[in-house]
């Protein structure tokens, strides 16, 4: 061991050698070195605010995966996300300063508002019109009077554009919600709390991904000693855009379902840190498939995630031969889920799933065809939904149906059963024009 390095080990600092190692090629060990310092002394320092949250060993999924799996429950933050960690190191370093900004889909408004109340500072917090309004409600509830809110924009990025041109107009400190130096350090005590509770240090860490600032944090204080994974939604995947280009890059279309994680762009800081990365390292996940995990660990564990949170849990199923038999730390980012968004959730997972189904059926306008057509149905199918436009001027009527069954071969049976019958369907399931309009 090199002397330095053996010098590190006998002070009694934990600062990961390899860490050590590529700041020395490039000339920035002091900082690297002073990066893992000033994250372990912004973990401690919030030990002042809030406890350090749970990690766990999950049975359920530990079996389903054969593979020893442990979530860091940061839904269980004072404000159900790992959010508050940045919020409060960032400004824990501009104490004096009396007005802080920032621009959030709804979690980094939440860390700000309640380190706004706890410091006893003026908050103004810009979101999207479309942020849940479960998140604009606790904004509220946790900064109270010291905090303003403004609704701008219909995404993230034309929200944090009016946020920072307003900050320059009228003063006060912005607060990034992901592409700060002190908000990445935040959000890095979240892997110093890992390896202090799990006391030693794990095979893999499943990270989800928006803007980039804990994953960047997560990912520097671990570097080489762990291997990190990284989720991202379909919709919003600007970090494996960014890795393919070689420089962060803009989404020309943002899908806002998690809403958690749907960033248009990676930020630049943030990139700076993860640029080394490899593509394979990156999992994308369709919204839907999101969904089947929310449901899963609401309905089985009675764990309450948002989209984003469940990013991390749905991701070991695509590495599954890959952990067996390994330690895996999957980091459940939040949990503000608007349980008015459960119906489109379980929507969402039996789609995915195969289990429901959406047809266009020709109907002939004849007595008796309705019938001859429920008795196709199977005993385990069910109809969801049914809507039908009789025209007397045509022999055959449209009928939106929508039907849910217990087992996705169900819809071979059924659709061999309708073609036999000579009735004439289109499957619109998977066509999302018209799932837009009719479902």
């Amino acid at each position: 061991m090199p002397r330095d390095e053996a010098e590190f080990v006998a002070s009694g600092q934990c600062i990961p050698m390899y860490s050590l190692r590529v700041a020395r090629c490039c000339g920035t060990e002091s900082a690297m070195t002073d990066f893992m310092t000033r994250a372990r002394a912004a973990e401690n320092a919030m030990r002042t605010v809030f406890p350090a949250t749970p990690l766990q060993r999950n049975a359920h999924l530990s079996e389903k995966y054969d593979a020893d799996i442990w979530l860091k429950r940061e839904d269980l933050s004072p404000v159900r996300s790992y959010k508050i960690r940045g919020a409060f190191n960032a400004m824990r370093k501009q104490q004096g300063q009396g007005l802080f900004v920032c621009a959030s889909a709804g979690n980094h408004a939440q860390g700000v508002a309640y380190m706004c109340k706890h410091m006893d500072v003026k908050g103004v917090i810009f979101m999207p019109v479309t942020t849940p309004q479960q998140k604009i409600q606790k904004t509220r509830m946790f900064g109270g009077d010291n905090v303003e809110i403004h609704l701008v924009g219909d995404y993230f990025d034309d929200t944090l554009a009016a946020a920072q041109k307003w900050c320059a107009e009228q003063g006060g400190h912005f607060l990034s919600p992901f592409d700060d130096e002190d908000v990445i350090e935040g959000q890095a005590s979240l892997a110093v709390e890992i390896e202090e509770q799990l006391g030693r240090l794990p095979d893999h860490v499943v990270l989800p991904v928006g803007g980039g600032g804990m994953s960047a944090g997560v990912a520097t204080w671990f570097g080489d000693r762990t291997h990190c994974l990284f989720v991202e939604p379909a919709g919003g995947a600007c970090l494996r855009a960014a890795l393919a280009a070689g420089h962060p890059v803009s989404l020309g279309r943002v899908d806002t379902f998690v809403d958690g994680a749907a960033v248009g762009r990676i930020g630049d800081k943030t990139f700076e840190l993860l640029k080394s990365r490899h593509l394979s390292d990156v999992i994308v996940l369709p919204e839907d498939r999101i969904c089947t995990t929310i449901l899963e660990m609401l309905n089985v564990e009675g764990i309450v995630l948002e989209p984003a949170g469940a990013l991390a849990i749905e991701a070991i199923g695509d590495v599954q031969s890959f952990i067996r038999g390994k330690t895996v730390v999957c980091v459940t980012s939040g949990g503000n889920f608007d349980f008015e968004r459960l119906p489109e959730v379980k929507e969402r997972a039996q789609r995915y799933s195969g289990v429901k189904k959406y047809l266009i059926l020709r109907l002939p306008q004849r007595p008796g065809a309705l019938k001859e057509f429920l008795n196709i149905l199977g005993p385990e199918d069910d109809i969801a939904r049914f809507e039908y436009m009789k025209k007397s001027a045509r022999n055959f009527g449209s009928v939106l149906i929508g039907i849910e069954t217990t087992r996705p071969e169900n819809f071979m049976r059924l659709f061999a059963h309708l073609d036999d019958a000579g009735f004439t369907y289109t499957d619109i399931t998977e066509d999302e024009t018209l799932a837009q309009f009719v479902i």
